[in-house]
């Protein structure tokens, strides 16, 4: 049966997926043409053009050639991946295993990132990479919108004054970055958290797997987060939203929320959204990103 997804609405970014550590994990934001990880590629992310695969284990990855194969069936341009670059030639060997198994090869974009690189989406929207701490090749990925503003000092000047000083060569506008959402795969704390591409994102996904007091160990074991940790995290976190996916499925949700509020103040909370809670989730028929070609044909 296939995973009953979810949805959000946050700081007017529209999330919708399915995570639960170890079985999957897969966030798509379709108005920006972006999925974080793939989880087993659900129907509602084939259209989606970019997939970030933070690191390969198999609940964010195992999708991988079925997306490119649907969007080859659909008459779809091949998607890209992007990913670390210890990822990327493991990736085409996986592809290359799906040609001898079906008999053809589905199109398909891989592209390798490093801690710094940027990806362009569309014009004023990139993606930037950063380095996170979990026990394989791992990173995460901030969305942000770039845009130009005239600077402060010609702000008094007309269009005409404004186009000879272009002419002139002088440049009268900055670049302002506006990190959208910081996605920030499997990990535990790290040097990510100083970095402002996550601190200023409006939305900051963050896992939070482990909640019992004995599997603290379990936690830095396989670099996650425990609900001891990520209180201490929110406490200094400034974002609008704070998204918390990657529960363990031994962890209610609702048991999770009580853990969490026993450990934070109040105000804190109200910031927080556990991605798995259904009660706060808005199901809608599947959104293609626009200038999608072809995303919404059927066969």
């Amino acid at each position: 049966m296939a995973a009953r997804l979810v949805e959000h609405r946050l700081a007017d970014i529209l999330l919708r997926g399915y995570s639960v550590a170890g079985e999957e994990t897969v966030i798509a934001a379709p108005e920006l043409n972006v999925c974080f990880d793939v989880g087993r590629a659900p129907q509602e992310i084939i259209s989606i053009d970019n997939v970030f695969l933070t690191h390969g284990h198999m609940d964010h990855s195992a999708g991988l050639a079925y997306y490119f194969s649907q969007r080859n069936f659909i008459d779809n341009a091949a998607g890209t991946v992007i990913c670390p670059h210890a990822l990327v030639q493991p990736i085409k060997e996986l592809m290359h295993v799906w040609t001898k198994i079906e008999g053809h090869l589905s199109p398909h974009k891989v592209v390798g990132m490093a801690a710094g690189d940027s990806f362009e989406i569309r014009r004023g929207l990139v993606a930037k990479a950063f380095d996170v701490n979990h026990r394989v090749a791992a990173l995460g990925f901030s969305i942000v919108d770039v845009r130009h503003k005239l600077k402060q000092e010609y702000a008094t000047l007309t269009g005409p004054e404004l186009v000879a000083l272009k002419k002139q060569g002088t440049t009268i506008e900055h670049q302002v970055e506006v990190p959208l959402v910081a996605y920030c795969g499997d990990t535990a704390e790290g040097a990510w958290l100083d970095l402002d591409i996550v601190r200023q994102a409006k939305v900051i996904i963050m896992e939070c797997t482990f909640f019992e007091p004995d599997h603290i160990r379990r936690a830095r074991d396989g670099y996650h987060l425990h609900v001891r940790d990520a209180a201490r995290i929110l406490m200094k976190l400034t974002n609008e939203h704070i998204l918390l996916h990657h529960v363990s499925r031994r962890t209610g949700i609702a048991e999770a929320k009580r853990m969490l509020s026993s450990l934070v103040a109040p105000e804190i909370m109200e910031r927080v959204t556990f991605f798995m809670d259904y009660r706060k989730s808005n199901p809608r028929p599947p959104i293609a990103p626009a200038g999608t070609p072809d995303s919404t044909r059927t066969t």
